[in-house]
């Protein structure tokens, strides 16, 4: 069996693709910050009888996204799928003109250091199986910068340009990276961007494996990233 590791697991986005995951036979390594919400995600999902557990990590401490990550595959098995989809702080989104260089270091640790740390601690467990899949969950600003978002926008085009490297470099080996951007707020009353909609696209992106950027909803007069 191999695992589905989510980065970021929440009650929200991050339950539901859990689910999904799970119900499709993956064992689920929930990182998160909490201890404590992860216990009640794992009792969620283990009345659906999904095999999960809790692994403690900060995407802000590189050494313990790497230990958290290393030690689901020792206990779930080896990672084939890695979902990245932690909601940023608040205090990273300051307006362009209130941004100063100290302001841009948490979101870059955030949406770069932290995705990059993730993505080498599981590369060598999925060259090992032959194939995987990366999957980055990004709002709009990261095609589209807000100015009232600074941090965001910054950090979430950095991010996209990793993943778009990613998706290019580990084509040949079989490892798909691919990145959905949900351009709104994630609500359960939308037909789109409901969290049981949107985990129903990130498996879709998993099976598919067909471009790198997919969007939520239509994003008008932008362009693709790689085909």
């Amino acid at each position: 069996m191999t695992t589905f590791a989510l980065v970021g697991a929440g009650p929200g986005l991050g339950l539901a693709a859990a689910r999904r995951f799970g119900k499709a036979g993956h064992s689920v390594a929930l990182l998160s910050r909490s201890a404590q919400h992860q216990d009640h995600l794992v009792a969620d999902l283990a009345r659906e009888d999904i095999h999960a557990c809790g692994f403690t990590a900060d995407v802000l401490d590189p050494a313990s996204l790497t230990a958290a990550l290393r030690e689901a595959a020792d206990t779930l098995g080896p990672v084939e799928i890695l979902q990245f989809s932690p909601v940023p702080r608040g205090d990273f989104m300051k307006p362009v003109l209130d941004t100063t260089a100290a302001d841009l270091d948490d979101p870059l640790g955030f949406s770069v250091k932290g995705p990059l740390t993730c993505v080498n601690t599981v590369l060598p467990g999925m060259r090992e199986l032959g194939r995987g899949t990366l999957l980055f969950v990004n709002g709009g600003s990261a095609v589209r910068p807000h100015p009232d978002r600074a941090g965001t926008s910054i950090a979430f085009a950095a991010e996209s340009a990793y993943a778009a490297m990613l998706h290019t470099a580990l084509a040949p080996e079989n490892i798909h990276a691919a990145q959905l951007i949900v351009p709104g707020a994630i609500s359960p009353d939308s037909a789109t961007s409901s969290p049981t909609a949107l985990a129903e696209r990130l498996y879709g992106l998993h099976t598919d494996r067909k471009g790198f950027r997919h969007y939520a909803e239509p994003m008008p007069d932008l362009l693709d990233g790689p085909p």
